[in-house]
């Protein structure tokens, strides 16, 4: 390949980079229904989440297609047209320096947004106290929820999963949520699909992070660590009410200290209280007394 050929090969790759640049801000994620990413992301989180995973799939598709591009040219540029044996190259500087520096420069930047966005959805600002604090608690094969800060006559009001009622989380919109997560047993995970997040609950340990839920609505949650003979009975549901629904909800649990949490969601929203998402399962082990 000649000098011609040499600054051809670099406008192309110019071109390809421009276009991951012009592209990155784009919604064309969404035209393609998020190349297989989830699209409809409720936290502020989810969609940083979302918008890298666009961007680096355009990325690679533009890096593709300058490749295919490439080959695809010298398959026609230098097909075989004879016997005769075609000059030999050994070595092409130009080239050499585009094929180094260029996937070099790709990396760096795709480096760069993946530790922003891990940065910001990682971040717990232990300097300022959260406006909604769950203390979530995994055992086989179920969950325990405790708002931490809102007692009642007995301790911090909970809601607590068993075999015949699957337990539904409560939380207000536009409100930064910190999850603290603790296991009874062994490793179990905290997995909502909407966030596009989770979070292993580890014995011992207590992991956190933090949301803000944007959209109302219910959203399954799923354990996604296999932790036994349940595992995959080990569902639960977050409920995500109106700053105003969710403080009626907390009051009418303070006020009755029998008062469930079916009980409370049937008088803030209506309906049976129970969970829309999902449903125990017709096998039921023995996983505690529900509430």
């Amino acid at each position: 390949m000649g000098a011609t050929g040499a600054r051809r090969a670099a406008g192309l790759a110019f071109s390809a980079g421009a276009l991951v640049v012009l592209l990155s801000g784009c919604s064309v994620g969404r035209t393609f229904r998020g190349f297989g990413w989830p699209e409809h992301g409720v936290t502020e989180q989810a969609h940083q989440m979302y918008d890298l995973w666009i961007g680096s799939v355009i990325a690679a598709l533009a890096v593709g297609v300058f490749v295919w591009g490439l080959i695809f040219w010298c398959v026609v540029r230098y097909r075989k047209r004879g016997e005769e044996l075609p000059a030999q190259v050994r070595y092409n500087l130009p080239i050499e320096a585009l094929y180094t520096v260029v996937p070099f420069l790709i990396i760096a930047v795709l480096f760069y947004y993946t530790a922003v966005t891990e940065t910001f959805v990682t971040k717990v600002d232990t300097h300022t106290r959260p406006d909604v604090q769950v203390e979530v608690v995994a055992f086989k094969w179920n969950w325990q929820f405790n708002y931490v800060d809102e007692r009642g006559a007995d301790g911090p009001i909970s809601t607590v999963g068993s075999s015949d009622v699957v337990p539904v989380l409560v939380v207000p919109t536009h409100e930064r949520i910190r999850f603290l997560l603790n296991s009874r047993d062994v490793i179990h995970s905290f997995w909502v699909p909407e966030m596009l997040f989770k979070r292993d609950v580890i014995p011992g340990v207590t992991n956190q992070f933090e949301v803000t839920v944007d959209r109302e609505g219910a959203y399954v949650g799923r354990c996604a660590e296999l932790c036994g003979a349940y595992h995959s009975m080990m569902n639960f549901e977050v409920r995500a009410v109106t700053q105003e629904q969710y403080r009626q909800f907390v009051e009418l649990r303070k006020q009755d200290p029998n008062a469930t949490t079916t009980d409370a969601l049937k008088q803030v929203v209506g309906g049976d209280g129970l969970a829309d998402t999902t449903s125990p399962f017709e096998s039921k082990p023995d996983t505690g007394a529900a509430r």
